[in-house]
């Protein structure tokens, strides 16, 4: 709720935008960093595992310019409907981490913000996966759905 200041002061809500809804998800992958990174990183192996269960086998393409300011563009088809996402490379630092904007090429005002961190643990890979600023709770939830779904398809993809 916006509050009501007279002239010369700063309420709250001027002080800092509202916080956006965010999620995080962890997994422990049996693969080297290296491997994880890859995975993410060349548009042949992403085609293979990339996208929630509902997609349709062989139809993923991916085109990525992996470089900062570099763009990527990833099309699928999920239950009879085309769907497409891409955005910019903020950050790529090979092997550990990769940050991009994420917006649905339905709703390109809806952009967010995709962070994955990947550390070697134990003879594998420690990834953190953060997505944040989304436009609401709904856009978040159904994303963790669909982010827990892709990543269980990347850890069978990596086994």
């Amino acid at each position: 709720m916006a509050t009501q200041s007279s002239a010369g002061e700063s309420s709250p809500v001027d002080a800092a935008p509202a916080e956006r809804p965010s999620l995080t998800l962890k997994r422990r992958l049996a693969a080297s960093p290296e491997k994880v990174y890859a995975a993410w990183t060349d548009p042949q192996k992403l085609a293979r595992w990339f996208g929630p269960a509902s997609v349709v086998t062989d139809s993923v393409k991916a085109e990525i310019d992996l470089r900062v300011g570099g763009r990527y563009r990833i099309g699928f088809d999920a239950k009879g409907t085309y769907n497409e996402v891409g955005g910019v490379y903020r950050e790529v630092v090979p092997d550990q981490r990769l940050v991009f904007t994420w917006a649905w090429h339905s709703t390109p005002e809806r952009e967010s913000l995709v962070t994955i961190s990947i550390k070697p643990e134990a003879g594998g890979t420690l990834l953190t996966f953060h997505h944040a600023q989304f436009v609401d709770e709904t856009a978040r939830d159904n994303h963790e759905r669909g982010w827990t779904e892709l990543l269980a398809k990347l850890e069978s993809y990596l086994v």
